[in-house]
């Protein structure tokens, strides 16, 4: 009679909305999340509605993610489970939800793909998210959908303006190990409130409470020292921000504010456009990173730059120097 009562209805058309039903009542919003994100980007969620409060809803940026999971998920043969609960998934018959928005709170969920714990610290993601406002708690762990962390602000104010900025967006290259290209953030609200936070540690972090105490083996993990590339002569400039492509002339004008330029290529990698800038000694390479780090080449923050040093002792690239007027390919030249 139960299986009965949850069979699906075959009757309703494909929408980007899906109806989860059967939920356990601890249901949260990042549990719906964790269950979407493999088919695609959620935009909204409602959770723990109907007379039982077991039943949600979860919408879809695309129709064909959407039916994607309702196609593995819909067969009683495969339930995926919440909680040890069976879910059972269907269309909705409503086209979107006009409600929730993930009930806009002061507590932020950022996923980080194609990254492991480590690879983005707390000390990074509090850089990035005090630019919006008070952060007062960082939790972060691994889930199927990625490397995770709950950003606590002081009010729903600071939490909406960081969601709003960074949605999408990139962090900064210069807060990444050099093994990792781009950490892209997807980012809802939480339907958390506050943050229990035990210990302070390379996982966690309470800005709060200053007696909290201190999990010394993971801090020390932490603050082991990250293979870096040597001092060099060759820098490595990626861009954020970019409103209009740079060019030779353009970073020409910039860095030989410095020192005289020697070499400049300028390449694409993963969409996103990065330079090789040949000083002719490790010194005025060493002043250039420390003076044009975060320096945007256009007015209102455009391409803002930022530098590491390259692996490549010399860009050997065939040109007039640096006043060749357009991109040139270069064969042979390994990519950072």
């Amino acid at each position: 009679m139960a299986s009965s009562s949850l069979r699906i209805d075959e009757t309703v058309p494909a929408s980007k909305v899906v109806h989860l039903r059967n939920l356990p009542e601890q249901c949260s919003h990042e549990d719906l999340t964790e269950l979407c994100n493999p088919f695609g980007k959620v935009v909204n969620l409602l959770c723990n509605v109907g007379p039982n409060k077991n039943q949600g809803f979860a919408e879809f940026e695309d129709i064909n993610d959407a039916i994607s999971m309702v196609s593995k998920y819909a067969s009683s043969s495969d339930p995926v489970q919440l909680h040890g609960r069976n879910i059972y998934v269907q269309y909705s018959d409503r086209p979107e939800i006009v409600v929730s928005r993930f009930a806009k709170g002061n507590i932020l969920l950022v996923t980080m793909e194609d990254v492991k714990a480590g690879d983005v610290s707390i000390d990074a993601m509090s850089l990035v998210f005090s630019e919006y406002g008070l952060v007062q708690k960082i939790s972060t762990f691994e889930k199927n959908a990625g490397f995770q962390a709950l950003i606590q602000y002081a009010d729903i104010e600071s939490a909406s303006s960081a969601k709003e900025a960074l949605d999408g967006k990139n962090i900064p290259r210069s807060l990444l190990p050099d093994h990792i290209s781009d950490c892209n953030f997807r980012i809802t609200y939480s339907g958390h409130r506050d943050l229990n936070i035990k210990f302070q540690s390379n996982r966690s972090r309470d800005y709060t409470n200053a007696t909290l105490p201190v999990n010394e083996a993971t801090i020390a993990r932490a603050l082991q020292p990250i293979p870096r590339t040597a001092d060099n002569h060759v820098l490595l400039a990626s861009f954020e921000n970019m409103l209009q492509d740079v060019t030779l002339d353009v970073l020409h004008g910039v860095f030989s504010e410095i020192g005289t330029v020697h070499k400049i290529y300028i390449f694409k990698k993963n969409s996103r456009t990065h330079a090789l800038i040949q000083y002719y000694d490790v010194a005025t390479a060493k002043a250039a990173k420390n003076t044009l780090e975060g320096h945007c080449i256009y007015d209102g923050g455009y391409s803002k730059i930022h530098l590491t040093y390259s692996r490549h002792t010399d860009v050997n690239v065939k040109m007039r120097l640096f006043t060749l007027a357009a991109s040139v390919n270069a064969p042979g030249l390994e990519l950072e």
